[in-house]
């Protein structure tokens, strides 16, 4: 199978979310046998590659310099910001000689991000027949998602450009899914909202794979300090209106009871001393080289997500590393985790703040919730499956 892959950039390094699932769907078409092509903006940061030489793994990278379009430049586009940063020239003159060259078999457009290029694509290919098969590969529901962020925000103004932006995003979803001959969702539950709205549409669920660190045995004692952790990328809006709104509950209520509450991950420094002005238990630490140690030094992981839907791919981080996870209900969708087993799920900022001092000092449950969740997912989340999974299904077409 040939395949052009139309990504947002480079995945690595794989930092956040989006790009540790991008990087991973990647890496299994191409182990699974598929000519992998893949376009998209060359990050400062990552590794060098020679456009259209095939790398040790065989897949050919056609990468355009990084230079994406400002938010202030979205505004006047008809594309939402997260597909209109990436509707650079250069870009576009890299997918018009990529779909000149020859012959594909599919087409990927991995994420809204990559929706810049959907009628570049249809202009190429005015007609379904001869068309290669093209296929969106979803991170979110982008309509729903969208619309609850732009609802919730505090400020006024930047809750009408958060509309606006919202209802941008779902014409261009609906468009890629009116095109799609195969849609994939990162959950269930986004599964069924594609379906909801195009019942005739050949949707099937794609959650992430786990190929990070494995701690085959750990035991939380009364030596571990008391502290409970979020890890994540807040260079998102919704993620960081999650961040804030947790903290401004839970840090008086940790410092009260002498627990900490450590934030680790990268954001904009504005946004990170803002926060650590305000705060007295936690601790913000911006970006970091690695999680691992961060992990062992702390007694529970958080998931306080409110906002943002989807697959948390941080919490299979938390599972495979053993840490016993404290959640809000319904924000970890796609994981085979149950309430007072495996996870402890609540409904609010607050309950889960006293939940967290519940629990910090009883060793033996945290010990049996990380033990349990482990054994709930050990043989569920590999990537190689995610590869196969996903080949099988564009071949079907």
């Amino acid at each position: 199978m040939r395949c052009l892959w139309l990504t947002l950039a480079d995945p690595e390094p794989r930092h956040n979310g989006q790009y540790l699932y991008s990087g991973g769907l990647i890496d299994a078409m191409g182990q699974g046998g598929a000519q992998m092509h893949v376009l998209g903006l060359a990050r400062p940061d990552s590794p060098k590659r020679m456009n259209g030489v095939p790398g040790a793994d065989g897949i050919r990278w056609w990468l355009s310099n990084h230079h994406p379009r400002s938010s202030l430049q979205s505004l006047v586009s008809p594309l939402p910001h997260i597909a209109d940063r990436s509707w650079t020239p250069g870009l576009r003159q890299v997918l018009d000689a990529r779909l000149r060259e020859g012959k594909w078999d599919t087409i990927v457009f991995d994420g809204i991000s990559a929706g810049w290029a959907l009628d570049q694509v249809l202009d190429h290919f005015p007609r379904r027949h001869g068309r290669p098969n093209l296929v969106y590969v979803s991170h979110n529901h982008e309509a729903s998602l969208r619309r609850e962020v732009a609802r919730n925000h505090e400020n006024f103004i930047k809750r009408q450009v958060l509309r606006y932006d919202a209802l941008k995003a779902a014409w261009l979803e609906h468009r890629l899914v009116d095109a799609a001959a195969l849609v994939t969702a990162i959950t269930s539950e986004d599964a069924e909202q594609y379906l909801a709205r195009r019942p005739d549409r050949r949707v099937e669920v794609l959650t992430p794979g786990y190929a990070g660190s494995h701690e085959s045995r750990r035991r939380i004692t009364a030596a571990t300090p008391r502290r409970a952790v979020i890890i994540g990328s807040f260079d998102w809006i919704a993620k960081r209106m999650n961040l804030e709104q947790f903290v401004a509950v839970a840090d008086p209520l940790f410092a009260a009871h002498g627990a900490e509450l450590q934030v680790i991950g990268s954001a904009e420094e504005a946004f990170l001393s803002r926060m650590r002005r305000k705060a007295a238990a936690t601790q913000f630490t911006g970006p970091v080289d690695g999680v691992l140690d961060f992990m062992r030094e702390a007694r529970i992981a958080l998931v306080a997500e409110r906002h943002g839907g989807g697959f948390k791919l941080k919490v299979l981080d938390y599972i495979f590393n053993r840490m016993p996870i404290l959640a809000l209900s319904g924000s970890v969708a796609g994981v085979p985790l149950r309430h007072d087993d495996s996870i402890l799920l609540y409904e609010d900022y607050e309950s889960l703040a006293r939940g967290v001092l519940q629990v910090i000092d009883d060793c033996d449950r945290l010990n049996s919730l990380q033990d349990r969740a482990y054994a709930a997912c050990q043989d569920q989340f590999d990537w190689s499956s995610r590869g196969e999974r996903l080949l099988s299904a564009m071949a079907a077409l």
